[in-house]
């Protein structure tokens, strides 16, 4: 079987990789993680970390305390003198190091300076702008979250411009086309355009998954809502308020 760790699995006790329930290599660690490509794993012994090819052996010599998959390959690795991403070689992408870092996707990277800001990156480890955040996250749909130093939170684009100018008090990503946001009134959904797509609010939205979410209302009831947060079903009733005594 060619590329047989495109079939692998982690074993129960995390010590080493399967395909089939049966062992992919001899050697066994403190830990593993799954493969990526392009083929590696990033494994453990006590205090020592690296990424191994499909056989077991090293993928290249280096060490380090922490290692991670491989993602748009570069993988995000933690040393002493702080955290990086490496090529599969074992080659550094930034000069720099930081106090952590996130995986790729869609071509960028968010990361934490030292000094506690966060910023994205491109493939080749440089800053997308100036601008600093309180907190950045990964992209999806072309877009990331941003929360700016006043707590509210907004979309930037793989230029790490502005994507829609609307700031919310909570905000995630977007899925197929929507994102669970929070504002003044409550929980909704956000289009593209940062617009909200009805005008309901609720106490928790989930993702919508095939055109319904399931929601907490106000009030406490759960239900299943269409895009224009028509109720689609009722899951649970609101629980009922236990009536004031009067008193004598």
């Amino acid at each position: 079987m060619r590329e047989r760790w495109r079939h692998a699995s982690v074993s129960l006790d995390r010590t080493h990789h399967v395909v089939d329930e049966r062992p992919l290599y001899a050697a066994r660690f403190d830990e593993v993680l799954s493969f990526h490509d392009p083929g590696l794993a990033p494994v453990r012994r006590a205090d020592v970390a690296w990424h191994i090819r499909e056989d077991g052996t090293e993928a290249y010599q280096r060490k380090f305390r922490l290692t991670f998959g491989f993602y748009e390959g570069l993988a995000a690795v933690a040393s002493e003198d702080g955290w990086h991403h490496i090529r599969p070689d074992g080659a550094d992408v930034e000069t720099g190091r930081f106090a952590w870092c996130g995986n790729y996707q869609h071509g960028r990277c968010a990361v934490r300076e030292r000094e506690g800001r966060y910023l994205h990156l491109d493939l080749n480890g440089i800053a997308l702008c100036a601008e600093r955040w309180r907190y950045a996250g990964d992209f999806r749909e072309g877009l990331a979250v941003v929360q700016a130093d006043d707590g509210r939170s907004t979309h930037v684009d793989p230029a790490g411009a502005l994507a829609h100018g609307s700031w919310f008090r909570d905000l995630d990503v977007f899925h197929k086309g929507a994102a669970r946001a929070r504002d003044d009134r409550g929980w909704t959904h956000i289009d593209r355009s940062g617009l909200p797509m009805y005008s309901r609010r609720f106490a928790m939205v989930e993702s919508f998954y095939n055109g319904q979410a399931r929601v907490e209302t106000l009030d406490g009831g759960l239900e299943v809502i269409d895009e224009r947060a028509n109720s689609v079903v009722l899951l649970r009733d609101p629980p009922q308020t236990a009536p004031k005594d009067a008193g004598p």
